[in-house]
């Protein structure tokens, strides 16, 4: 007992004296581990702590001002116990949240990780992304050959309900990223890219996917190496500010033709298929006025978070919300009173209603159920990750803040352990100083 005793210190002493190396694979564990089974995701999270629990500096800790953020995102989760109108829904879901005090408390412990090792931890995230990519396609053939049924290769079917087709999304375009902005590409990276790039189109998020465009606009017009770059940028701009003052009442139109518009195409992934609803589809104008409505009446996406922001503002009017919210995870019992007091669908056996289904937006989430506080907080940890995105000039940082703030409008991310982690890591991971070796004079002048 004492001999294997012996052989663990002597592991971990080997494990501190060679941090890094053991940083970047406890990293990447993490972050491969997020399509995985919520088992093997929990394992690594407490890795992640172990590790930052016996290794951490015995020198005071300093909390730079990015990670405290995130800390008083936290903060104002466990201050909601205080007042929360479902205290049960409030502890659970506070354990689901833990990441957002591990993972930053990680990255104190680690204080910094060279640009080989930031580098490494992204490129192996990526090719990870492709792996998983390449199995579920497979998985997906398999299942066609055995059933015939083309649905296999699409959105929620392809990864299952579970993963979410929207989140999956946002875990392969950081990595679509990555190989895109790659300055030197392979043949190898080339099909990685294009692997990457059908399963995103797949997985049919059109809000990811527009966002997806817009990062790549942005890079072609403002990062890339072009000649022209800066005539193409003011030429480009012109034509947009241009087009906009003699296309605004065509656009006006086009907006409130689709508002009223009774279609399930739109922006925003389909909450409940509707073959398992009914065929009478609710327009957003519908979704936002109509006094009651009927079992058989199917919400599209954009139409069902139109219906769920108007019931955000009704809670409101009715309930004291406003400096410190219903209290975590506590918004689902007024969601539901909502959903049986309109009518919506309410589900069946073999199907969940709408109402129990969350806001479907990350601010009115935050705000309904943490107050303002919560709200600004989390802001506050948008605005820094994209403030520094754009000092840094680091395109990988600026797509991580982009898709997030995207994502957000659509999904209530962070309510999910995946989500949670997801943007904790990236989030600390882009925020962390880099460790910039110190050279003397001598080496400075051979690197000149």
């Amino acid at each position: 007992m004492s001999e294997v005793k012996f052989k663990f210190l002597e592991f971990f002493k080997k494990f501190h004296q060679n941090n890094e190396s053991y940083f970047v694979l406890i990293l990447l564990f993490l972050l491969v581990s997020i399509p995985m089974y919520h088992i093997i995701n929990s394992f690594a999270i407490a890795v992640l702590f172990l590790t930052a629990f016996f290794f951490i500096n015995r020198k005071p800790i300093k909390i730079n001002f990015d990670f405290a953020v995130v800390l008083l995102f936290y903060l104002t989760m466990i201050l909601s116990l205080f007042w929360t109108k479902n205290t049960n829904e409030t502890q659970n879901a506070l354990l689901k949240e833990t990441p957002l005090f591990i993972i930053p408390f990680f990255f104190i412990s680690i204080k910094t990780l060279s640009d080989s090792s930031k580098n490494n931890i992204i490129k192996y995230y990526s090719i990870s992304m492709v792996g998983f990519a390449c199995y579920f396609l497979l998985s997906a053939i398999g299942k066609y050959l055995l059933a015939n049924n083309s649905s296999v290769f699409f959105s929620h079917s392809l990864v299952g309900k579970d993963l979410n087709a929207i989140h999956f999304s946002v875990y392969i375009s950081l990595a679509i990223i990555y190989f895109y902005t790659k300055h030197y590409k392979t043949r190898k990276d080339y099909l990685q890219l294009s692997i990457l790039v059908i399963f995103l189109i797949l997985l049919d998020s059109k809000t990811i996917q527009f966002t997806n465009v817009l990062l790549f606009s942005i890079y072609n017009l403002f990062y890339t190496k072009s000649a022209n770059r800066l005539r193409l940028r003011n030429l480009v701009l012109v034509i947009f500010a241009t087009s906009s003052l003699f296309f605004y009442d065509n656009l006006k139109e086009k907006i409130e033709f689709e508002f009223q518009l009774n279609t399930e195409n739109n922006i925003g992934h389909v909450v409940i298929p509707k073959e398992k609803v009914g065929q009478n589809i609710i327009s957003m104008k519908q979704a936002w006025s109509n006094k009651s409505f009927n079992q058989n009446d199917y919400f599209s996406g954009a139409a069902f978070r139109v219906y769920q922001f108007r019931i955000f503002l009704e809670i409101m009017q009715e309930e004291p919300i406003f400096f410190q919210g219903l209290g975590l995870n506590a918004s689902y019992k007024k969601l539901e009173e909502k959903g049986i007091k309109y009518n919506v669908f309410l589900g069946n056996q073999s199907t969940e209603g709408y109402q129990t289904k969350n806001f479907h937006n990350q601010y009115i989430q935050i705000f309904a159920e943490l107050g303002i506080v919560g709200f600004l907080s989390f802001l506050l940890t948008l605005f820094i990750s994209l403030k520094n995105a754009f000092q840094t000039r680091n395109f990988l940082h600026i797509s991580f803040s982009i898709l997030m703030i995207s994502l957000f409008l659509t999904e209530s991310f962070l309510w999910r352990q995946r989500g949670v982690v997801f943007f904790t890591t990236f989030y600390c991971f882009f925020n962390l100083p880099t460790n910039i070796m110190k050279l003397t004079p001598k080496q400075s002048d051979k690197v000149k």
